[in-house]
């Protein structure tokens, strides 16, 4: 007769450091929040404002060389409250992860969104709408990270 065994499960974290190349786009992108700027590129065939900026147009393929600052107030395009923790997230939740797509631009990228309570589900849902015009809050000390900017908040 076989003896059956129960499955052991071994629970661990690990950690992998590594280093990223940012290249030029990125670098001159990441560097302009350091003073508290948000780059975009221009696409010379469909004219689309890409932010984060990069270095070709998706939609086109051509090179994007044509640098432009864009607003710091934007719109909600979609959103969601996170209120668990798990590994590797932005922040301590409660927190509201958000694409925005900023005035004058083609594209959202994905920020939190913040300044207020976030504890009452409900006071979030009454207060957070797609479409919702939202400005950037920076952090006092800069990286050159897109978590410069801390979150953005309602205007």
């Amino acid at each position: 007769m076989e003896k059956k065994y129960e499955y052991l499960i071994l629970e661990d974290e690990v950690a992998i450091p590594y280093e990223n190349a940012y290249g030029p786009t990125w670098t001159r992108f990441f560097e302009g929040m350091k003073e508290e700027i948000i780059y975009g590129t221009r696409c010379s065939k469909c004219n689309r404002v890409l932010v984060p900026a990069r270095s070709f147009c998706p939609r086109c393929f051509v090179e994007t060389d044509d640098w432009v600052e864009v607003s710091q107030e934007g719109a909600i395009v979609s959103w969601a409250l996170t209120d668990y923790e798990y590994f590797g997230m932005p922040t301590k939740p409660p927190f509201i992860g958000a694409l925005i797509k900023l005035d004058n631009t083609d594209t959202s990228f994905l920020h939190l969104i913040g300044g207020f309570d976030l504890s009452d589900f409900e006071n979030v849902r009454k207060t957070v709408k797609n479409g919702m015009k939202v400005k950037a809050v920076w952090k006092e000390e800069k990286k050159g990270h897109i978590m410069d900017i801390n979150y953005f908040e309602p205007v």
